[in-house]
Order: C-alpha cells, then sequence, then structure tokens
C-alpha cells in the first residue's frame, strides 16, 4: 500500500523497512525512458513549492552518478520549470561559464575548461556534456527561457583558498561604472594590501596556520577597506540602484558580502583555535549557502527554479561529521542553512551507491541501508526517506552502517540520519 496520501503528506503503516522499499521504490536505469518517468513520478511528490532542489553525490567524480545529475537536469528544464544549474565549484568563476552557454566570451569550452571551474571539474567530461548541452539549448530561439549555470562553493580548493582579489575587484567595477571617482578612491586605498594571488593560495597555510597571511597588518587592513566598501554599497543604495538596477546592485553587494567572508576564512586559517578546521569547513559552507540563496532569489524573481549538485555532505540538513584519521570534524553544511533561509522551498535528494570496484567499496554488509534498497528492481531507484514518518523508528535506529572506504576519503555511507538529512534517495547498484 502507498503511504503517501494525495497532498503528499505520510501516513504511518511500515512494519518494516523491507515494507518501505517494496512499496516505495521508483525503480529505473540510466539508459532507458523509466528514469524521466521516475524524474516525474518523483517531482510530483515533491511538489511545485520547491524553488531550490539539492541533488547530493555519495562520492565525488563518479561517472554514473554525474550523468544522472545531467539527465535529471534535462528532465527539470523540460519538464518541471527548472532554468538553471549551480555545482560545487567557485562562484566567481562560474560567471565565466554562465557567458559562454550564453554564446558570450570564450568560442570553445577548452578556453573555460580551467578558468571556469574550481577544483578541476572542468576536466569531467560529464561536465563538459552539461555546458555544451545547456549552450546548444540557450542557441534555440523558440526556448524563451535562457538557461543559467553557476558555481555556488565559496572560492577555495580543498588544499587552499583563493585570494579575495577577483571578488573586490567585480565591487570596485560595479562602483566604478556609476561613480569614477569614488570608485577610483577606494581602489587606490584597497590595491595596496591586496599582495601577490601566491600569498593567499598558499597550500601550505592549511597544515601551518604561520604560513597563512589571513591576520597580517595588510589583510587586517584590507577587512576593513573591504568593510568600508561594502557599506559604501549599502548607504549609496538608491542611487546605485537608479544608476545600474536592482539585480546589478544586489549581484555587487552579494560579491562583496563574499569578499568579507573569504577574509575571514583567511583569518581563521592563520588561527590556532582547537576547532580549526570545523571552523573553516564551517565559514566554507555557509558560503555556500548564501551563494544558493542569492541564486535562487535572482532566478526565482522573474524566471524559475533551481538544481543545486554537490556532495551529499554540503546539501544534506543535518550536522556533518568527518572522521579523518585520529580527528573528528564537526560543521553545519550548507543544506542545514537552506533548511532554515527556505523552509519548504529547499528539497533535497542524496544518493548511494552498492558497489565501487574503483574507489574500495565492496558488496554493502548484510543488513544495511544499502545492502536493503540495493536488494530492491533497479539497477536504479528513487526513494522517499518519509522523513522517517510512518518507519519503523527502532530498526532505524539499530541500522548498521557499512563499511566506508580506504581508498575515497569523499565516501560516506548511509545512516538512521539519512532520513531526515534528505527527502529522496536514488540508490544506484554500481558506479564505475
Amino acid at each position: 500500500m502507498d503511504s503517501l496520501s494525495r497532498k503528499g503528506g505520510f501516513e504511518p503503516g511500515y512494519s518494516t523497512l523491507e515494507d518501505w522499499i517494496l512499496a516505495q521504490t521508483i525503480p529505473f536505469s540510466l539508459d532507458s525512458t523509466e528514469l524521466n518517468d521516475a524524474i516525474d513520478r518523483a517531482m510530483a511528490r515533491i511538489g511545485d513549492t520547491v524553488r531550490l532542489l539539492g541533488f547530493g553525490e555519495a562520492l565525488h567524480g563518479k561517472s554514473d552518478i554525474l550523468l544522472l545529475r545531467n539527465r535529471l537536469f534535462i528532465r527539470l528544464v523540460e519538464n518541471h520549470g527548472f532554468v538553471a544549474i549551480a555545482i560545487e565549484s567557485s562562484f566567481p568563476r562560474g560567471r565565466l561559464v554562465d557567458q559562454y552557454i550564453a554564446g558570450l566570451g570564450p568560442d570553445s569550452f577548452d578556453d573555460i575548461l580551467e578558468l571556469g571551474f574550481s577544483h578541476g571539474f572542468g576536466r569531467l567530461d560529464a561536465n563538459r556534456e552539461l555546458v555544451e548541452w545547456m549552450r546548444e539549448y540557450n542557441s534555440d530561439p523558440s526556448h524563451v527561457h535562457k538557461l543559467h549555470f553557476y558555481g555556488f562553493d565559496s572560492p577555495t580548493e580543498m588544499l587552499a583558498s583563493d585570494s579575495p582579489k577577483q571578488l573586490i575587484y567585480f565591487v570596485l567595477d560595479f562602483l566604478g561604472t556609476i561613480d569614477p571617482v569614488q570608485g577610483e578612491e577606494h581602489r587606490q586605498r584597497i590595491e595596496p594590501f591586496l599582495g601577490q594571488e601566491s600569498d593567499w593560495d598558499n597550500p601550505d597555510s592549511l597544515i601551518d596556520p604561520a604560513k597563512s597571511i589571513g591576520r597580517s597588518p595588510n589583510a587586517i587592513a584590507l577587512r576593513a577597506e573591504v568593510e568600508d566598501l561594502y557599506e559604501e554599497l549599502l548607504v549609496r543604495r538608491p542611487e546605485l540602484v537608479a544608476g545600474s538596477d536592482p539585480a546589478r546592485y544586489q549581484e555587487a553587494v552579494h560579491y562583496a558580502a563574499l569578499a568579507r567572508q573569504q577574509l575571514s576564512y583567511h583569518a581563521e586559517l592563520a588561527g590556532n583555535s582547537l576547532d580549526r578546521t570545523s571552523r573553516l569547513l564551517g565559514i566554507r559552507d555557509a558560503m555556500m549557502a548564501e551563494n544558493l540563496a542569492y541564486i535562487t532569489s535572482r532566478e526565482g524573481s522573474q524566471r524559475g527554479r533551481v538544481m543545486a549538485f554537490a556532495h551529499n555532505r554540503h546539501l544534506q540538513r543535518g550536522r556533518a561529521e568527518w572522521q579523518y584519521t585520529d580527528d573528528l570534524y564537526s560543521w553545519w553544511p550548507a543544506g542545514s542553512h537552506l533548511d532554515q533561509i527556505m523552509g519548504s522551498g529547499y528539497a533535497v535528494i542524496g544518493t548511494a551507491v552498492g558497489v565501487s570496484s574503483s574507489n574500495g567499496i565492496g558488496k554493502p554488509e548484510e543488513s544495511t541501508l544499502e545492502a536493503r534498497l540495493t536488494a530492491a528492481p533497479g539497477p536504479a531507484r528513487l526513494i522517499p526517506t518519509c522523513k522517517g514518518q510512518g518507519l519503523p523508528a527502532d530498526e532505524i535506529a539499530s541500522l548498521p552502517r557499512r563499511s566506508g572506504s580506504a581508498k575515497n576519503p569523499t565516501y560516506f555511507p548511509l545512516g538512521p540520519e539519512s532520513f531526515t538529512d534528505f527527502d529522496w534517495l536514488a540508490v544506484l547498484d554500481s558506479t564505475a
């Protein structure tokens, strides 16, 4: 019996997890028309109030998950009013990709492969395929609502953090187009403190705070100047909007806010607190959430809905934890912030895999959630978590957690928290 009411609510009634899986699983394969039907059925339950749909990946860079992401986004565009995608890549760099899909700027994807993405994500074939599809879609004059591409990550890499220069110059350029005198005055005061890019993105600073310049006299002075620049935008809102337009003004304010947060990140890099790494992870995810809230507001006000793609850990609703060697890090991820900011306007699909041999992920152990889910019809399936409602609480609480991966530290198994961290799960038998 399907426990979903017509309004999308859940009624109690599953005595075992197997009953829930049997009743609710929507099977599909990546290369069949079943996928579009599965997406449509899931979106009917998710509902029209969701403005931002998160789609998480269980581990980074796996081709089948990326392929599923692409086909999901295409269906969301074609059938569900989505007009933008934001991926876990640098927010300021994503602007170049958006220009490319609009037919502006560079003529070849190879020209934006490095400059338009962080983390090396431009080298992934699936990202090239996604961007090229969006460019082709936008070139069709029959498509009135053009698509937009965003990065929503903070300007950081795994082992380093970018200079705030790109963010600051964007704001200075905006101000300079409206008030050249004030724009140049701020530029002259700021530039002496920016230093070289290599001063900011030193990868050794993640391990050794002494290698970070985040609390140097120049960095402290720069933070004060950026604060002053930010306030300049706020107090002159009416004339700056009149001299540009509301969207351009809000974009400049957002870039200024990100520059402030980026400098806070660098200051934390230079600190010695016991929770330094957890704080860095938290600052990064808070910036991610602010970016996604801004993107959704920008798109939703006139155009349509947004899909976000990132690691499960960034998009989940609950507190995130990461056991790395002997250290346990804990922080509030972007999804937990978005849950507070957007409420029912945010929903998230997490992914899970049964086997990934290249990542050292073998067959899931008996009775684990992955073992139970992959036993259902597949080779892939969507299933609502019901947020745990109507499911056997004792059985969920006692779920054993499958073994992780010694090869890939970005993989995290499912657990009892997955029922509340995600609205839906997309579960693949395997990934290449």
